[in-house]
């Protein structure tokens, strides 16, 4: 029996703030992720609107708003500045209501190939299980996670046979990262 250490843990976020101050913790929004904007005692302008592919939400008022890439407070502080100008100190509350902006893609020799559209974090293991596992014609060895980086693509190599032969030792855990929105798993 094989013993795979699931160790990593991490938070499914859509892409990254432009800052990237450590202190910045939460979930970032993205685009079609559906939000609840709440402006209080002002119903003509709370609504839930659903994220643009192009990051920007549309609001009576402010017309078009960006939206992705800030986390819900990073937003909420937007929303109140730019209302400022036609509401009295206005009170603001942004609710991420559904999450789609953070999606993975699994290709090669798994029993089930696809896009997969996480709610959670999620780690290498849990999207290859997400994917049904692998085909028998799979080279466990030589898996490479696909990832964007600005107009780069990085591969990162996932050493899937020495994660299943570890038995759980530091260095394994180490091994079975979270995945980012946007990566493909390729699975030779």
């Amino acid at each position: 029996m094989v013993s795979i250490a699931l160790g990593a843990r991490c938070v499914a976020q859509a892409p990254q703030p432009r800052e990237t101050d450590d202190r910045l913790v939460g979930y970032v929004i993205g685009p079609e992720d559906v939000l609840d904007i709440a402006v209080w005692n002002n119903a003509a302008i709370s609504r839930t609107v659903p994220v643009r592919p192009d990051g920007k939400i549309s609001l009576p008022l402010l017309n078009d708003v960006q939206a992705a890439g800030l986390t819900p407070v990073q937003f909420r502080e937007a929303l109140t500045k730019a209302l400022a100008a036609f509401v009295p100190t206005p009170e603001v509350s942004v609710i991420v209501r559904e999450v789609h902006s953070v999606k993975v893609t699994v290709i090669g020799q798994v029993k089930t190939p696809g896009r997969y559209e996480l709610k959670s974090r999620a780690t290498v293991l849990d999207v290859l299980a997400m994917a049904g596992g692998f085909t028998d014609y799979a080279v466990r060895g030589s898996i490479v996670i696909l990832r964007q980086e600005g107009a780069a693509t990085r591969q990162i190599p996932f050493a899937f046979d020495k994660l299943a032969s570890n038995n759980g030792s530091k260095p394994a855990r180490q091994q079975n990262f979270c995945v980012q929105p946007g990566d493909v798993i390729l699975v030779p």
